[in-house]
């Protein structure tokens, strides 16, 4: 029994002994050999992947945008794709944003939508593949978007110039009558902000505020109710391109057009008909080929490096007022 117990011990001492030879051995022949780290594998398309994204396709403003965007895009050997939906289908809209997120898009432009599940996906899931995210003429708050960026107008500007332009036009006595869409989209907010910081500065131009859904039988019914309450409104002013056409509509169902003194925002083929036939008095117009380089533009740099970061504040496009064509 002792006999066996010291040959195990023997065989155990030489068999680690032939394994640590062999080990010393297979490491001498590493260092000595030509072999080398694996390459990192060399990415065979260097193009960044961008993707636009709005809720409102084959419109004037957002073929413009899409334009720049697309001319941008082109001139730095990006590949870019334009999606979105037709009449402000959110849904469809916020779909489209999560595809382009699960995609992995190198970039993402995209309209602003001031609701909780576009933030969700911008602040959540969009950061969490490490996705950068720029708006585009309609913004979001920063920190509830976690957006890089914005591009577009200054809303609040907007907003004063509109302000400054009534009281021009009107004088500093009346009643204006501001018609907003109820869901107050960050941009509206802005917009009317800027319209009321002048005109608090009058203290004979009364304020009627009025909050309608932006289809255009409830716009009719607003617009309606108001000029019932309210014989002797001077003027009105439409925070959203969307309420203008209904407005106009029950206005005139009621009235020559010419006593009143009407603007709006967003210069669409319907606001540039109205204004063009003299039954508005001025609109704001943006620049949104402008914007679509720049947001292209500014993503790419941030993506290759060369400016990061952007400013959280925006870069602001160029606005002025577009007044009617014939004079009072």
């Amino acid at each position: 029994m002792y006999l066996l117990r010291r040959i195990a011990i023997v065989i155990t001492i030489l068999v680690c002994i032939l394994l640590f030879y062999f080990t010393i051995v297979s490491g001498v022949k590493v260092f000595e050999s030509d072999w080398e780290l694996p390459k990192a594998v060399e990415q065979i398309d260097g193009n960044h992947r961008l993707v636009l994204i709005t809720q409102e396709l084959e419109t004037p403003f957002w073929d413009k945008v899409a334009k720049g965007a697309m001319e941008q895009a082109a001139q730095e050997s990006a590949s870019l794709e334009v999606w979105g939906s037709y009449g402000n289908n959110r849904e469809d809209f916020l779909k489209k944003l999560e595809i382009a997120i699960y995609s992995q898009m190198d970039g993402i432009i995209v309209q602003g939508l001031d609701t909780d599940e576009f933030k969700a996906l911008t602040k959540i899931k969009a950061a969490s593949y490490g996705i950068p995210i720029i708006t585009v003429a309609n913004d979001v708050p920063m920190g509830d978007s976690l957006r890089k960026s914005y591009v577009g107008s200054d809303q609040y500007l907007a907003g004063k110039m509109i302000g400054e332009q009534l009281v021009a036009d009107m004088g500093n006595e009346g009643e204006v009558v501001i018609m907003i869409d109820i869901q107050q989209q960050y941009f509206q907010k802005l917009r009317l902000k800027g319209i009321k910081d002048v005109l608090r500065k009058y203290p004979d131009i009364q304020i009627i505020n009025i909050e309608t859904p932006d289809a255009r039988d409830q716009v009719i019914a607003k617009t309606k109710e108001v000029l019932n309450h309210h014989p002797n409104i001077d003027a009105f002013i439409a925070i959203n391109a969307d309420i203008l056409a209904g407005m106009i509509q029950e206005v005139e169902s009621r009235s020559q057009i010419e006593p009143y003194y009407i603007y709006s925002f967003d210069d669409d083929y319907e606001s540039i008909t109205l204004l063009n036939q003299g039954k508005i008095d001025g609109i704001i117009e943006q620049s949104p080929e402008e914007m679509g380089t720049m947001s292209v533009k500014l993503i790419l740099e941030w993506l290759n490096n060369k400016s990061v970061p952007l400013d959280l504040n925006g870069y602001q496009t160029e606005i002025r007022i577009v007044e009617a064509m014939d004079e009072r």
